[in-house]
């Protein structure tokens, strides 16, 4: 029976489709899954870490559920345009200039920034695949060969760019109305040389003498790769042709992952679509809108150890339990409040856990190892209950917020022994992730 409850069916809310729909692998046992990676210009923020606590709860879900999981996630290290469309200064030399640093040391720097975030987070990076965008140039360069053979790029002063009006499903992921959106904000040498509004750069030209630390030559010259090009391009070379799960935020939705697709699908080798399941997770906004670095009105992780307006020390997973007690799919207001009232809970539950241990060691008369603790064979009725109900919540796209109601009611359950407590509050952070 317990086996059984691990194998329920999943469901996930698809992007692509704006519906609800049961999870089927492309290849039976294994998934492969694309997540959007930090552009590596600054330290990510906590709108952005939103992102990468769901993409590890669902890599826990699914390997949960019996998956092997090929999970991928890119780092930016090149640079591209503050704003989606092409325009507006260079992230990384931006970046660079500010730190007076190359932009090599800059990558570095960031890129072991993120990772430490991440490992207060929770989240283990040996179970993703790391691929940065400088060490796949190569491929990024053969697949644009590859839409230009195809008659899918124009090229203009500034790079070569794709014709979206030679791809139909343009609109798709993202319901654009094509004829009824405004003119994009372009430089005006763009404005006059561009096919059409939604056309984007693959290949950005920069002068062989140019002083600036990244280009690289190509069949078109010195330059460096468009912002979309990199993802399509690695996830090919890691993953194969079609993938069963993207994630990223909702902001990459109508631009980046929109051009993912049009590249991707463009320059296969077959009518298959480039990925089946598009899952996106919403904003985390704080007192004047999205938090983002472009409006400088961002927090890091690390403001919340030592001084802060909250006036407390506060541990990282703490944040990580506020973002579990709402679904991914729904705004989420920050504030300091909010925060504190997510660390009480949270230290809440590790008392809880801490006494409920202790009693489990009372009554065994020795020191138990509660590592040991971890048979589902023979819980009773009302602990199999509680692991079904969590389960089944996980499963249902991701509902943390009913995940952690669950985890809650079976700690106060009179008829649940202290063990099977520990055994499912072991076994529901296997999801989870917050260190019970």
């Amino acid at each position: 029976m317990k086996k059984k409850i691990f194998n329920l069916p999943i469901y996930f809310y698809n992007t692509l489709t704006r519906k609800k729909e049961l999870f089927r692998p492309l290849e039976k046992g294994r998934v492969k899954i694309y997540t959007c990676g930090p552009t590596v210009y600054n330290y990510a923020h906590l709108g952005n870490l939103r992102a990468y606590v769901f993409a590890d709860l669902l890599n826990n879900l699914l390997r949960e559920a019996g998956y092997q999981v090929w999970h991928q996630i890119n780092l930016t290290d090149i640079g591209h345009n503050v704003a989606d469309e092409d325009t507006g200064e260079d992230k990384m030399e931006l970046g660079a200039r500010r730190e007076n640093k190359s932009l090599w040391e800059l990558a570095d720097f960031y890129i072991q920034a993120f990772y430490e975030d991440l490992k207060k987070l929770n989240i283990t990076k040996e179970k993703f695949i790391w691929t940065k965008a400088t060490d796949y140039i190569p491929a990024q360069i053969s697949m644009i060969k590859v839409l230009e053979g195809r008659g899918y790029t124009s090229q203009i002063s500034t790079g070569i760019y794709f014709d979206t009006k030679k791809f139909p499903n343009y609109p798709e992921l993202a319901r654009l109305d094509l004829t009824g959106m405004q003119q994009a904000k372009r430089v005006k040498d763009d404005q006059q040389e561009k096919k059409n509004k939604t056309d984007f750069c693959l290949w950005r030209f920069k002068k062989e003498k140019e002083n600036i630390g990244m280009k690289w030559n190509s069949p078109w010259g010195f330059g460096v790769p468009g912002w979309h090009i990199e993802c399509s391009a690695m996830s090919r070379v890691v993953l194969g042709q079609h993938l069963d799960i993207h994630t990223g935020g909702i902001d990459l939705i109508p631009v980046h992952h929109t051009n993912e697709i049009a590249q991707a699908e463009c320059s296969g080798e077959d009518s298959q679509r480039f990925v089946n399941y598009w899952l996106h997770v919403n904003f985390l906004n704080e007192r004047t809108g999205k938090m983002s670095k472009s409006k400088n009105n961002f927090l890091c992780l690390g403001s919340l150890e030592g001084e802060n307006e909250s006036g407390q020390n506060i541990n990282p997973l703490a944040y990580r339990y506020l973002l579990l007690m709402t679904h991914y799919r729904k705004e989420l207001k920050f504030s300091w409040d909010s925060l504190l009232a997510a660390e009480r809970a949270y230290q809440k539950l590790l008392k809880k856990l801490e006494t409920i241990n202790s009693e489990i060691r009372v009554r065994s008369q020795e020191n138990l190892n509660l590592d040991s603790l971890d048979n589902f064979n023979h819980i009773s009725a009302e602990a199999e209950n509680y692991l079904e109900k969590f389960v089944l919540a996980i499963h249902d796209d991701l509902n943390t917020a009913k995940a952690l109601a669950i985890l809650w009611a079976a700690l106060g359950e009179k008829n649940i022994t202290s063990a099977e407590k520990h055994l499912l509050s072991k076994k529901f952070d296997k999801y989870l992730g917050l260190k019970l």
